[in-house]
């Protein structure tokens, strides 16, 4: 199944578990990070004062990362990275 703009954020994370991250990376916090978010994917990054273009960008990469998830996990160069467990030990 693709990944669209309208796709619940619910059921990207729940689908697609690297998109936490992406998202986070990008300023739109899900779930873990202590603010849940509801609606889709548009509403989220609309919230953020993201373009239409940006957001369709959004969804094409999230789609490239979900053919091959194990690039973005290893560190692909064109996605950034962040380290979880520094941050996870910044908040303690």
């Amino acid at each position: 199944m693709a990944i669209t703009k309208d796709i619940t954020i619910e059921d990207l994370v729940e689908d697609y578990p690297f998109a936490e991250e992406f998202l986070r990376v990008r300023g739109i916090k899900c779930i873990r990070c202590g603010e849940p978010i509801w609606g889709t994917l548009e509403d989220a990054c609309k919230e953020k004062n993201f373009s239409d273009e940006e957001i369709d960008n959004i969804v094409r990469e999230l789609n490239k990362i979900a053919e091959n998830p194990g690039a973005y996990q290893s560190g692909e160069p064109d996605v950034p990275r962040i380290d979880t467990k520094k941050l996870d030990d910044e908040r303690k």
